[in-house]
């Protein structure tokens, strides 16, 4: 029994994934970092931000919380919030989808939209943390959160994220595959991985038009990964290699995922998914492998999800997962546990 929905953050499953890559010599393990009570990875950051700032002070009964978010952070933030009595402004700007803003305010959430790009730069994402500057010098006793630079966002997955998968595993993760944003998971992760000598591979896996890793930056349609600006999480040494994928990546892997193993995860997944079979050749026989899904599908319905949405930006593209191979139907045992059916167990 859980003592509150916060304590309920973490302790997320690690699923096997056995038919959406078929053929392939190692093992997959995802981690469902949907089944967070706030729906996605941002959960664990969002909570353990606010405790170390209202550990130290920072943050009081009457401090205003300020966050730019498009999306999960956000609402990690709000119910977060919520819970703690505290007041929360969430800046958002066009590319937040109506969903999200609809959880953000039934969290109580208040809305702050930035309607136009940055001038200087034509990045929402710049505009955004204007905004929330000026939000700061104009509200008194507000903080932002800045999950962009906050260490406690990495040390977040270092303490959770990152230890739950090596205790389940008993260490032996040959390969990490890994969704970068802020970087605060690849971050976390990474240092356990060092910290620890697990002798992982790190993947982390990038969009197109993101400019993380270098690059220039271009029009992104999925919100999840990648990044306008270099987050102040960022270090070049964090990731062994880093694979970029695709809008269209996204979605195929979204859609091979549902249809193969049920999992209707968020649109980076599916990247993280197309990322593994970029690389699946080059894994070795016999190795473990394990891609962390961030958040869960029903807030990609209207995209990701939406034939009618994949039509129009990508065309007619369903026979790239249409076409995996045939299932063999499945048996699987199950338990009926009972108090007399667990005393019988006991004495066996």
């Amino acid at each position: 029994m859980e003592e509150s929905i916060l304590s309920a953050i973490g302790h997320t499953p690690l699923v096997r994934l056995t038919r959406v890559l078929p053929g392939i010599r190692f093992s997959l393990f995802a981690k469902l970092e949907g089944f967070n009570p706030g729906g996605s990875a941002k959960d664990r950051p969002a909570l353990h931000i606010l405790q170390e700032a209202m550990r130290t002070g920072a943050i009081k009964p009457s401090t205003v919380v300020i966050e730019s978010s498009s999306g999960n952070l956000g609402i990690g933030l709000a119910q977060a919030c919520r819970y703690l009595g505290l007041r929360f402004i969430c800046v958002v700007d066009p590319k937040t989808t109506a969903q999200n803003i609809r959880i953000l305010r039934a969290y109580g959430a208040e809305i702050d939209l930035v309607s136009k790009p940055d001038p200087e730069t034509g990045e929402f994402l710049q505009a955004r943390i204007k905004r929330v500057q000026t939000l700061l010098h104009t509200i008194e006793d507000s903080v932002w959160t800045n999950q962009y630079a906050n260490l406690a966002n990495a040390e977040a997955h270092y303490r959770t994220t990152m230890d739950e998968i090596a205790t389940e595993l008993d260490g032996r993760i040959d390969c990490l595959f890994v969704a970068t944003g802020t970087c605060g998971t690849l971050r976390g992760c990474a240092e356990y991985i060092r910290d620890y000598h697990l002798g992982t591979r790190i993947f982390a896996v990038d969009a197109h038009g993101s400019v993380i890793f270098g690059g220039k930056p271009a029009k992104r349609l999925i919100p999840g990964h990648g990044s306008a600006r270099r987050p102040e999480l960022y270090r070049a040494d964090l990731a062994d290699e880093c694979l970029r994928v695709t809008d269209l990546d996204c979605v195929v892997g979204c859609r091979r995922l549902v249809q193969t193993e049920a999992i209707l995860a968020g649109g980076s997944s599916g990247g993280v998914l197309r990322a593994v079979e970029q690389v699946k050749d080059r894994i070795p026989r016999g190795a473990t492998c394990v891609a962390i899904f961030h958040d869960r599908g029903e807030r990609y319905l209207d995209t990701v999800y939406s034939d009618e949405w994949v039509a129009e930006h990508f065309g007619d593209i369903a026979h790239l997962w249409q076409g995996q191979p045939e299932l063999e139907p499945c048996v699987m045992a199950t338990s009926h546990i009972s108090g007399r059916d667990n005393r019988s167990s006991s004495h066996a």
